[in-house]
């Protein structure tokens, strides 16, 4: 059988590109709810910024194969930056968008070389130590960054001059969903490219893509870069529409909690990184609610069960033992 020419490859990526029919409904009801249920705007403007900083992860693990404890870094610089641009320089919400976006892509740049060598321990190690890094240093320059009390007087303006935001949430949703929208259209034409597909290439086998000429190292600079990027346009999405940033936003917490997503949702697409989000916030909102305090025992338990009957047969629970188990392996064989 002879190998696929590159004509051949080429169409093979453009149909993994090609829209399904049921994603425009999706997105179509994202930004319809908004309208639909005003009382949760503010649940769905959180959910598109927590999804768009799993989605910058799965660029980096679910694509790459790069492990991560510090992704928070990229997203609470973002955030920082989104913030004291508005207080500081001026407060038009895409300038600033923007200036964090570049400035984070900035950090992810510089931080690229602590993922070029290594295990996977070894980064995972050195990505936390970066995140604690800017943690501590934005808990020192209080005098910038209102250290523990947080980075207070943040005022925005009107979204393209025209759209000022509202108690009840309605136009930050609608920004959150816009930019993340936008940023989504960048990383599917990213990763259903021949970039893209380098990328898994090195995911699955790092010394074979190296000795069948793929600059590996240019390749996990760039898309480090770009991860931190829109990692940072996530944070700087949330100081803006919420009016604040503080020490959480570089919390270990945050890594770990994107990294809960992308397991609910499943890593090398896209919308596991959506799906994880939406889960884990309406779990969490409805847990804490119902068990203040004991809401993650409960999310913890659901991840163990994920874990060890996997995520298809999660809500089949007669699948889990006897029967259901012998069929599975009377399938496999």
């Amino acid at each position: 059988m002879s190998a696929p020419s590159t004509t051949e490859f080429q169409s093979a990526l453009l149909r993994k590109a090609r829209w399904h029919p049921l994603e425009f409904v999706a997105w179509a009801v994202a930004f319809a709810l908004p309208l639909v249920m005003p009382s949760h705007s503010l649940l769905v403007n959180e959910i598109a910024i927590v999804a768009l900083f799993a989605m910058s992860l799965d660029l980096i693990l679910g694509y790459t194969g790069i492990v991560s404890l510090g992704h928070a870094a990229f997203f609470g610089f973002g955030a920082y930056a989104a913030a004291l641009f508005a207080k500081l320089v001026m407060p038009d919400p895409t300038v600033g968008l923007v200036i964090a976006t570049v400035l984070s892509a900035l950090l992810g740049l510089v931080a690229s070389v602590t993922i070029l060598r290594g295990s996977d321990l070894t980064r995972l190690m050195v990505t936390l130590g970066t995140a604690l890094l800017l943690l501590e240093l934005a808990n020192k320059l209080d005098w910038l960054t209102g250290g523990a009390d947080g980075l207070q007087g943040v005022v925005m303006g009107p979204v393209l001059g025209l759209f000022e935001f509202d108690l009840y949430g309605r136009t930050a949703a609608w920004y959150s969903l816009a930019v993340m929208l936008v940023l989504f259209l960048v990383m599917r034409r990213l990763v259903h490219s021949p970039f893209g597909a380098t990328l898994k290439a090195i995911r699955d086998n790092r010394l074979r893509a190296m000795a069948i000429g793929i600059p590996v190292v240019s390749r996990l600079v760039v898309i480090y870069t770009a991860a931190a990027g829109i990692a940072g346009a996530a944070g700087a999405l949330l100081a803006q529409t919420t009016g604040f940033a503080s020490l959480d936003v570089l919390a270990f917490d945050r890594s770990a909690d994107v990294l809960l997503m992308l397991v609910i949702g499943g890593v090398g697409w896209l919308y596991g990184g959506v799906a994880g989000a939406i889960v884990f916030k309406l779990l969490q909102t409805w847990l804490s609610a119902v068990t203040p305090q004991y809401w993650m025992f409960w999310i913890g338990l659901i991840l163990v069960l994920l874990v060890l009957v996997g995520r298809d047969r999660l809500l089949k629970p007669w699948t889990w033992f006897g029967a259901g188990q012998k069929k599975k392996k009377g399938g496999a064989a």
